[in-house]
């Protein structure tokens, strides 16, 4: 299949807290989005990325800052509160990285003491790239959220070249799953399953060559749990095709049977 260009996929969240939504695998989910409101900042350039390719730019809004997140969180969770709604989650994702914005450890603090105040059986989950766990500011805050929740979607350096696009020339895997293994279980394990095609490459992180390095990789780093999941929405790169269900139960339970405990959403 030729490669191609596809059309640019523009940024999902056009606002700092986005929400409730239903998370596939986390519930009634009410958003944090610590990026631009109208553009992208990620030190990922994933080809699945539902926010789009990093060449969107990162806009004219800048990102917001602590005390604007803290203020427009609270009304929100105050008017949901009044309201009687729900709430699973709250969950630290949108237009890129979280974890890039310079406050995010202030935030994430201030965010689990609005949930303690407005919804305290709700968790606080921070979606992460892993690519800033080598701060130790980042660490610490990570470790005090409910949910830490960090990508692996390959244990080969090559795939996540061609699959993540890292934009930092010095990352590699073995320093990642180096990192990963710091937070001593206090972890869950985000990885993408799919297969395609882009730029003349073909990426495919189902073969077995793949499973096993991740299940090496899952080893070592000791995770609460991993979570596997495919492509369920339009993705900026065309050619990615979504692994279903039952395959990814097959792979899930190839993990499974070396002790490692496995969600598939």
């Amino acid at each position: 299949m030729a490669s191609h260009t596809p059309v640019m996929q523009t940024v999902l969240f056009t606002s700092t807290i986005f929400g409730p939504i239903h998370s596939r695998r986390l519930g009634t989910s009410l958003g944090v989005n610590l990026m631009p409101r109208d553009g992208k900042v990620c030190s990922f350039d994933c080809l699945y990325c539902e926010a789009g390719f990093n060449a969107q730019g990162t806009g004219t809004s800048g990102l917001p800052d602590r005390l604007e997140v803290r203020t427009l969180l609270e009304q929100k969770l105050s008017a949901m509160k009044a309201a009687g709604e729900p709430l699973d989650v709250i969950t630290f994702s949108g237009n890129g990285e979280p974890t890039l914005h310079p406050d995010f450890a202030a935030i994430a603090a201030d965010t689990m003491e609005l949930r303690d105040k407005y919804y305290p059986e709700a968790r606080v989950s921070v979606l992460s790239n892993s690519t800033r766990i080598d701060r130790p500011d980042i660490v610490e805050a990570l470790r005090h959220v409910d949910n830490n929740i960090l990508k692996l979607d390959s244990a080969i350096d090559s795939t996540v070249q061609a699959l993540d696009r890292p934009v930092s020339p010095a990352y590699t895997v073995e320093n990642t799953i180096r990192l990963l293994k710091q937070f001593a279980g206090h972890c869950i394990i985000q990885t993408m399953i799919l297969r395609g095609r882009h730029a003349d490459l073909t990426i495919d992180n189902t073969t077995d060559a793949e499973i096993d390095a991740l299940i090496q990789a899952y080893k070592a780093i000791g995770p609460a749990e991993v979570m596997l999941y495919s492509i369920d929405r339009k993705t900026p790169a065309e050619w990615l095709q979504k692994v279903e269900r039952d395959e990814l139960e097959r792979i899930a339970d190839k993990i499974r049977s070396h002790g490692i405990k496995v969600l598939v959403s």
